[in-house]
């Protein structure tokens, strides 16, 4: 580099041209010359990742237990092993989760009762983790329609779930949609401007659009305050109804820095087929 400049330096002596061209030149080829420069990533200290529910139906409940991994690896289930999983009923009871698969715990068949809270108690390397929730009264859905709604020309057809709000009482409701046995959407929304009203959630999703005989199948889910800020967190992250935000890991109601979610819920399933 510098050998070049020495050989055009006389010619612009010889040209007469003003020198601040010869600084302009100068500066432009430095900051042409790339260097390479080989970051040294530090990996983060893996976290665990908590996720259980349990809901008002008789049915096995399920916790999900995992660890993060590095960005380098494969974005894979990294199920942890060995934990001991209970929840702890109202009355005091401890019901306790049998591992199936790693980082999968299964309870026998139970159902929550409505208006009740859950404590959902996890010890994994020495930790005690500890979450609760309270199960909200539930809000069955009434029947689901269908929208259609044009953007930039195209047009699509989203599903539209009818359910009456109960009147007074804060709710938030969280909608798993399944087309064709297939999810295809994960969205939470409240009542802030719905309370006491009939009313009709749209469910605009990202995802395969609607046709004639497609199965659509929608559990509606009443959850709790803390569970409607943990998922609408991650709506935000995704983008949904808006641009993405800044990533960060969304409040979780799980003690000890534990990342995850402990919900306990209603649900109501409904099904339609569009025609």
């Amino acid at each position: 580099m510098m050998n070049f400049l020495m050989t055009i330096i006389p010619f612009f002596q010889a040209s007469k041209l003003n020198y601040k061209l010869v600084i302009l030149v100068s500066l432009f080829l430095f900051s042409s010359c790339e260097k390479v420069i080989n970051l040294e990533l530090k990996k983060a200290e893996s976290v665990i990742v908590i996720e259980g529910s349990i809901s008002d139906q008789l049915e096995n409940q399920f916790v999900k237990i995992s660890k993060t991994t590095p960005f380098t690896e494969s974005n894979t289930f990294n199920g942890f092993k060995g934990a001991n999983v209970n929840i702890i009923t109202p009355g005091g009871m401890p019901l306790n989760f049998i591992e199936v698969s790693p980082g999968l715990y299964r309870s026998q068949r139970f159902k929550g009762t409505p208006g009740q809270t859950y404590k959902l108690e996890v010890l994994a390397d020495g930790k005690l983790y500890t979450a609760s929730s309270t199960m909200p009264l539930p809000v069955i859905p009434d029947s689901v329609g269908f929208k259609k709604l044009s953007f930039f020309g195209n047009a699509n057809i989203y599903p539209n779930v009818y359910y009456k709000d109960p009147s007074g009482v804060q709710n938030q409701y969280r909608y798993l949609v399944k087309i064709n046995n297939k999810y295809q959407a994960d969205i939470v929304s409240e009542d802030r401007f719905n309370d006491g009203n009939a009313v009709s959630d749209l469910i605009n999703y990202d995802g395969d659009d609607l046709k004639s005989g497609d199965i659509i199948t929608i559990e509606m889910q009443s959850i709790d305050r803390n569970v409607f800020k943990y998922y609408f967190a991650i709506s935000q992250i995704g983008g949904n109804g808006g641009p993405p935000v800044a990533p960060a890991n969304p409040n979780s109601n799980i003690s000890n820095g534990a990342l995850g979610i402990f919900s306990a819920h209603t649900k109501s399933t409904i099904s339609t087929v569009l025609k």
